[in-house]
């Protein structure tokens, strides 16, 4: 039997799940577009992939900005939303929106003036850099054209899930995804009569999808008029305290992000320069594996943030904190659920990356097995981040995460570097052991019950 006081019903389950898998089925789809997409260009060579892979690492930086600042508007919308205050909520779409469009010009700067110089700084002491900045060159002049429907698209989709309505962002996805695979096979390789464009195939790909996908959402957003729809001509009607009260928390959450972001950066420059293109393709390929169990992290996350956040809004504090409890006890045991999947797609690896060198094959099986391992701690660490930013409290991850990052792991991984000869795959188990020490602080951060706030009280009053 459960233990009533770390388990609740299982009707709490079922509304979490209820949650989680659809969000963790889109992650899946979005994985899964990633994974074709290194699949279909893996087939070009280890330097193509290489270069795809290398330019994906600015995507990347500019997607977790764009779900920071959805992150930080979430924390506000779920709560109004269980407030009942359509008002608060069209508050908190407008920040994302205007937070996220701000963020289309250093992306479009990195794209096409600095692509090179900016790409250089992944693949220093890499011995083969020249070649793959050549290819990941050709793939950012065109992935510019991604940040505004991507932006668009995230802004309305986070905030539907906010809502609980997790299912239509479910169905645009794979729509987008269908799109992005039918596109990648007709412009890669030629296929059809298309033209054979290879790496600028596979961008071209991306941005009709993202296109689709935008107009996709702009139809359901017209016609189904959510409560945090805006008429365009109200887009700059800002509540400019409650604005103020979003960014201050959102600072943080951006802080603390932004901060991990850096850090994958770096340590993933420092993997690249172990070796040439086999070092680059096998890291990359590893992390597009391991991608399908990642999905854990949104789908714990935001059932964590929609329920607790309801709960919150609606003022039973009581409430509240027991399903903190039963929600960090159903995430260790989903993590462990997940450590054996990712063991399992192991299996996958020789058919997915068959073409790669085996060298890049190798470093790809090593780095899913070490992922897999971290994983019941990787869900739980997601679980206490989304307990603590559901009623605002932002700080334990600026101040906990964030710090031990700065002050630790990234000294670490330099010292590693440069007085070792430690291979990528040992480079990452020596930083990853790091995140033990980190749940045991946001532990005794939680208990502290900062996070156990109504803001929607305290708002536009």
């Amino acid at each position: 039997m459960f233990n009533k006081k770390l388990f609740g019903p299982v009707s709490f389950y079922k509304n979490a799940l209820s949650i989680a898998i659809p969000i963790m089925l889109q992650a899946l789809i979005q994985s899964m577009v990633s994974l074709i997409d290194n699949f279909m260009v893996s087939g070009l060579g280890d330097i193509s992939m290489s270069g795809v892979n290398v330019s994906g690492q600015v995507l990347f930086v500019f997607l977790v900005y764009l779900n920071t600042i959805c992150m930080a508007g979430g924390i506000f919308m779920t709560q109004f939303f269980g407030a009942k205050n359509p008002a608060g909520m069209k508050q908190a779409f407008r920040f994302k929106l205007v937070m996220g469009l701000l963020s289309f010009i250093p992306y479009t700067l990195v794209c096409l003036v600095f692509p090179r110089q900016v790409l250089s700084l992944m693949l220093i002491k890499n011995t083969q850099a020249g070649v793959i900045l050549d290819q990941a060159e050709q793939y950012m002049n065109i992935m510019f054209l991604v940040g505004i429907p991507m932006t668009l698209s995230i802004c309305i989709a986070s905030s539907l899930r906010d809502m609980g309505k997790v299912k239509v962002p479910l169905i645009v996805t794979a729509v987008a995804t269908l799109t992005n695979t039918v596109f990648n096979y007709l412009l890669i390789y030629g296929n059809f009569s298309f033209p054979r464009l290879e790496v600028r195939g596979a961008a071209y790909a991306t941005v009709i999808a993202r296109f689709v996908e935008l107009a996709i959402f702009i139809v359901i957003y017209i016609k189904s008029k959510p409560d945090f729809a805006i008429k365009v001509f109200d887009f700059f009607k800002i509540d400019k305290k409650l604005f103020k009260e979003i960014l201050k928390k959102g600072s943080l959450v951006l802080f603390c992000e932004m901060v991990w972001v850096m850090s994958e950066t770096i340590t993933t420059a420092l993997y690249n320069g172990r070796g040439g293109a086999d070092v680059v393709s096998g890291m990359a390929s590893s992390f597009a594996i391991a991608n399908l169990v990642f999905v854990a992290f949104g789908g714990i996350y935001s059932a964590t943030g929609v329920i607790l956040g309801k709960t919150l809004g609606e003022g039973k504090l009581e409430r509240a904190r027991s399903e903190k409890t039963w929600l960090l006890s159903g995430s260790a045991v989903f993590g462990i659920f997940m450590a054996f999947l990712g063991f399992a797609t192991t299996l996958i690896i020789p058919y997915v990356f068959g073409k790669l060198s085996p060298e890049a094959i190798r470093i790809c099986r090593s780095m899913v097995i070490l992922m897999s391992f971290f994983m019941p701690v990787w869900v739980y660490m997601n679980a206490q981040q989304a307990v603590a930013r559901s009623g605002g409290d932002t700080a334990m991850g600026a101040y906990t995460d964030a710090m031990l990052t700065i002050v630790v792991m990234i000294p670490m991984v330099f010292i590693i570097a440069i007085f070792t000869d430690a291979g990528p795959v040992t480079m990452y188990l020596g930083v990853k052991i790091l995140d033990f020490i980190k749940v045991i602080v946001f532990h005794f951060w939680l208990k502290r019950e900062r996070w156990l706030k109504n803001l929607a009280k305290h708002s536009l009053e």
